[in-house]
């Protein structure tokens, strides 16, 4: 935390921003994090007085400082479960999501395995045990080596309600705590799969996926997530303590505009229709 403090003040510092204004905290999701971070670089610019503070941790991270009241903006990956929002009843908080991108939660290969798609019935089977060689799917003789998300994040929630359909994951997967992680253990393991937002996949390729034996077998990018035809494809969100005013509300406001949505697009996240986000900005 204490570096991406430093990192932000050192962005303000050398744009000449002045320090007396508001401070604004945003915490969660590490699928989310390179794009709180580019938000607020972009937004810092525009806006000199203001300092934005981003880090990551999780979407489960960001839930429970939101409802702590340490940070002002959840990031998350997936909605709040239904415990989560008792917890916030209790405490006297009505929590107030936003939608801010789209993305599709993709599935690395390792750029020498030669398979070229999965089917989501193939994928449960990997993560819970079923299929543990790679010829079962297409591929060479030898033992899949699985990687995927702690349990604090959303795109492990998200992943194992959609493609594991809830049952758990063995516990041969080795679960590494952030995207970057597995797509790096991915890149470098020849027998190796991950998965994660579409952004993230540098040195690694993409498994196109299928919805069943009969569907075509689609790649994930900012077309097929937008149309709903990529079948892992899911909203990301901010959250607030309640529905958001002053700064806060410029702030979200700018994000939904034209502006930020292209800056969402620019870092190969998947923006919202205009209509998606302008029904959303705050008046």
């Amino acid at each position: 935390m204490k570096k991406v403090i430093l990192i932000v003040l050192a962005l303000a510092l050398s744009a000449g921003y002045v320090f007396s204004g508001q401070t604004i905290t945003i915490k969660g999701s590490d699928t989310l994090v390179r794009l709180g971070q580019r938000w607020a670089e972009e937004y810092m610019k525009e806006n000199p007085g203001t300092i934005i503070q981003v880090s990551g941790g999780g979407s489960g991270t960001g839930i429970a400082a939101l409802l702590n009241g340490t940070t002002d903006v959840c990031e998350a990956s997936r909605d709040m479960k239904a415990k989560e929002y008792k917890l916030a009843e209790r405490k006297g908080i009505t929590p107030y999501r936003v939608s801010v991108a789209l993305d599709g939660i993709s599935v690395y290969l390792n750029v020498k395995n030669p398979v070229k798609e999965l089917s989501l019935a193939q994928l449960k089977g990997m993560y819970t045990g079923a299929i543990t060689n790679w010829n079962e799917v297409g591929g060479e003789d030898h033992v899949i080596i699985l990687y995927g998300r702690e349990n604090n994040s959303g795109t492990y929630a998200f992943f194992k309600k959609r493609a594991l359909l809830k049952e758990d994951y063995t516990e041969k997967t080795q679960a590494l705590p952030g995207t970057a992680a597995v797509v790096n253990a991915v890149a470098q393991d020849r027998y190796g799969i991950g998965y994660g937002g579409i952004a993230w996949a540098k040195g690694v390729k993409f498994a196109a996926v299928r919805e069943n034996d009969d569907s075509d077998a689609i790649i994930p990018s900012v077309e097929t997530v937008s149309n709903g035809s990529y079948p892992i494809s899911r909203d990301l969100y901010w959250f607030f303590s309640e529905k958001p005013t002053g700064d806060l509300q410029k702030l979200l406001n700018w994000c939904l505009s034209t502006k930020g949505q292209k800056v969402s697009a620019s870092i190969d996240y998947v923006p919202l229709s205009d209509v998606k986000a302008q029904a959303q900005v705050l008046k």
